[in-house]
């Protein structure tokens, strides 16, 4: 039984599917090849807007489109704006590049010493090790490396990376993303946590991966067998709206946990999806009963063709305000940039304090706004 929020209900099971066999929806494989790819597909299974007709037929040169058949069941097919529809069925608005907008927008590429290792911070290192995601999202910051559309035709050496990092001693976090790192096969996974094990100077491995929101079934159980032999495993899943987390993906969290993985999220601030406090509140809700911690808030990052998605830095600082003591403490995630450029995340904060005098005191408001003081 799953916990309930009491304001949506967890949606499950196979919707537009329903003739298909049991087995065979809950194999991540079927699931992969039979994902909606194409403009014909989506057509067969929902009314699309002149605007979004426009953006499949300009997607196959930036982004290509992908939806899991368990993805797309979630989406309110009668609603346009839908959130989760926003996120990953391309529009128009996707063709116009704003001047502030990069391929590269946070400077990955001038870190790299190989293909798909980037080494940003002092003590950890990024290893994207596949260009391939169960779903594209349409705001993705990589989408100039994955899924081929955009002709950049990137694939990591692995290896190379693996001598990096164990050239390095200075490395002792790992995290590998991609693309996603959970659509590599059990033995590739198997064998790169095994090597990344043997690196005496790597303490902490970390894998970033939406594969538990798009593709639960992958979560299976010879996968946390895996994780559980090379533990301990820290997991970054990425969820934007509530509606995203379902019956199976909580399914999937809980064998996570009790494989012993550790589990935080990611998510990215986006205009529609969850540019509110009410919206973000039941988000992290949700997340903290599926026993994941919300981490991060992420400012989208200028990626080109996402104008339309971003929101003014003030209301997710304002989102932050009206979640700091409104809510437990473990469900505020950190609302960062990663700035542009490659400067790294930088928190953004709501400001409760007013003023430090010289000797130390502080002079600062509450969640209520009320005025406090600190002696020095």
């Amino acid at each position: 039984m799953f916990p309930q929020d009491g304001k949506e209900n967890w949606k499950s099971g196979q919707g537009l599917w329903n003739d298909v066999p049991e087995e065979k929806w809950n194999d991540w494989r079927w699931q992969m090849q039979n994902r909606i790819t194409t403009r014909r597909k989506l057509e067969e299974k929902i009314r699309l807007t002149p605007d979004e007709i426009a953006g499949l037929d300009a997607a196959g040169t930036h982004l290509a489109f992908a939806a899991t058949p368990h993805y797309f069941n979630l989406i309110d097919r009668d609603n346009p704006a839908d959130p989760l529809r926003l996120q990953v069925i391309p529009r128009f608005a996707e063709t116009k590049i704003a001047p502030e907008e990069a391929a590269d927008p946070i400077g990955e590429e001038k870190f790299s010493p190989c293909p798909g290792l980037v080494h940003r911070y002092p003590d950890r290192v990024l290893l994207i090790s596949t260009n391939k995601c169960a779903c594209y999202c349409r705001f993705c910051t990589r989408s100039r490396l994955v899924s081929d559309a955009s002709g950049h035709a990137f694939r990591p050496d692995i290896e190379a990376a693996l001598r990096y990092i164990a050239a390095h001693t200075e490395v002792r976090d790992v995290l590998v993303s991609g693309g996603d790192c959970l659509l590599l096969s059990d033995e590739e996974i198997d064998a790169l946590l095994a090597r990344l094990r043997a690196i005496p100077h790597v303490e902490f491995i970390r894998l970033g991966s939406r594969v538990p929101v798009f593709l639960p079934q992958r979560i299976t159980p010879r996968l946390c067998e895996i994780f559980k032999k090379h533990g301990a495993i820290w997991l970054s899943i990425h969820a934007n709206h509530p509606n995203e987390l379902s019956c199976e993906t909580a399914a999937a969290l809980e064998r996570l946990a009790f494989a012993g993985v550790v589990m935080g999220s990611q998510s990215v601030l986006l205009r529609g999806v969850n540019d509110n406090a009410e919206t973000m509140r039941s988000l992290v809700h949700r997340l903290l009963q599926m026993r994941v911690r919300p981490y991060y808030l992420y400012a989208c990052d200028p990626v080109r063709g996402t104008a339309h998605f971003r929101v003014p830095v003030q209301k997710g600082i304002e989102i932050i305000r009206q979640l700091r003591g409104f809510t437990s403490g473990y469900a505020v995630p950190q609302f960062v940039i990663d700035a542009p450029g490659g400067g790294g995340k930088t928190p953004v904060n709501p400001d409760y304090i007013d003023s430090i005098s010289p000797e130390g005191r502080v002079e600062m408001r509450n969640f209520l706004g009320k005025k406090y003081f600190y002696p020095c």
